[in-house]
């Protein structure tokens, strides 16, 4: 079996915008109610995650979805968004 030494710096973060993109196109199903019910609660979770992650796009996004939710809707979205954070 080879064995590789990787010494590029960006290694580790290969892939990190195609992950944050994933995680927005979750946002905006949950948003949107595409191909599952609307929860503004899990959108706002995935948004926050993805805006983490590195998109901007879900960062604006996050921001506007903040606007119609009620404080208790936004800290349920970032207890749950914290909890996937630390369990991934």
């Amino acid at each position: 079996m080879a064995r590789f030494e990787i010494f590029d710096a960006d290694f580790g973060t290969a892939g990190t915008t195609a992950q944050a993109d994933i995680l927005c196109e979750l946002g905006l199903m949950y948003a949107s109610g595409r191909d599952c019910e609307v929860d503004i609660v899990a959108a706002h979770k995935w948004f926050n995650i993805a805006a983490i992650k590195g998109s901007d796009r879900a960062a604006v996004l996050r921001s506007e979805l903040s606007a119609a939710m009620s404080k208790l809707e936004i800290a349920q979205a970032l207890r749950q968004a914290r909890e996937w954070m630390t369990m991934h």
